[in-house]
């Protein structure tokens, strides 16, 4: 499988030329031209590897990395700014933001290509410790729940979502019980195998097999309704992108 890198770029000319370089190096490209489309994107396609422009129409660079900051943290994704700014005030807001690594224009295709090399070797051995650290879930595993007075063993994919209730977060299950655990959302969301959950708001992840009916909720937002559930949840428009891709 090849190694997929997203290219943020607005001049059209130096995107095509890069993209050009890359497929012949072995690299799957996707390419685009501002901000928003960046972003979704990055849900879509899902690269190994981000390589973005700092003055891009409508979301900057830096708007860019701040809105895929937490999900590129969790998957160890490198991020590298192509930039003509050399102000340190600049370097200090990318690197404080995330950033892996900056590309200064005009700038040696060799020098690029060694900058993807090394945040790719380095990701990769990122996500072995972590992997190493923490067993993410898988459907079938079958984890101890305390529900009510008692405890049972419930598989994950039994899980039809888990909402933030300070200090606890509120699991529900498709038998109709609960349980109240003391780890974080963040924790559940590194856990729970990707192809099932996903987070939908900043207190919501829910189970996708689960999903009875989808509604668009006005321009910016959706109402989703969960199987034998009355309450329907709001998808924030944060999460939209990440959201569609399960199904595209």
């Amino acid at each position: 499988m090849k190694t997929k890198i997203l290219f943020i770029e607005d001049d059209l000319i130096l995107l095509n030329n890069v993209k050009d370089l890359l497929e012949e190096e072995g690299f799957e490209v996707r390419t685009e031209t501002d901000g928003l489309s960046g972003i979704n994107a990055f849900y879509q396609f899902n690269p190994d590897l981000i390589i973005c422009d700092i003055s891009i129409p409508g979301k900057d660079g830096y708007e860019v990395l701040l809105e895929i900051s937490p999900e590129i943290r969790r998957r160890s994704v490198p991020f590298i700014f192509l930039t003509a700014k050399v102000e340190k005030e600049d370097l200090r807001k990318g690197m404080s933001l995330g950033a892996d690594d900056y590309i200064f224009k005009p700038f040696n295709i060799d020098d690029l290509l060694s900058s993807i090399k090394l945040r790719l070797e380095k990701s990769s051995l990122k996500k072995k410790s972590n992997n190493e650290e923490r067993k993410i879930y898988q459907p079938d595993d079958k984890v101890l729940f305390k529900t009510g007075i008692k405890a049972e063993l419930i598989s994950i994919k039994e899980i039809k979502s888990l909402r933030a209730e300070s200090p606890y977060v509120l699991i529900k299950f498709s038998n109709g019980r609960s349980s109240l655990q003391r780890e974080t959302l963040e924790h559940w969301e590194e856990k729970l195998p990707e192809k099932l959950f996903v987070r939908i708001n900043r207190s919501t992840i829910i189970n996708t097999d689960f999903i009875s009916k989808i509604e668009k909720l006005g321009n910016t937002s959706y109402l989703i309704k969960i199987k034998d559930e009355n309450d329907p949840y709001v998808i924030s428009r944060r999460f939209i992108p990440k959201f569609k891709s399960k199904f595209t």
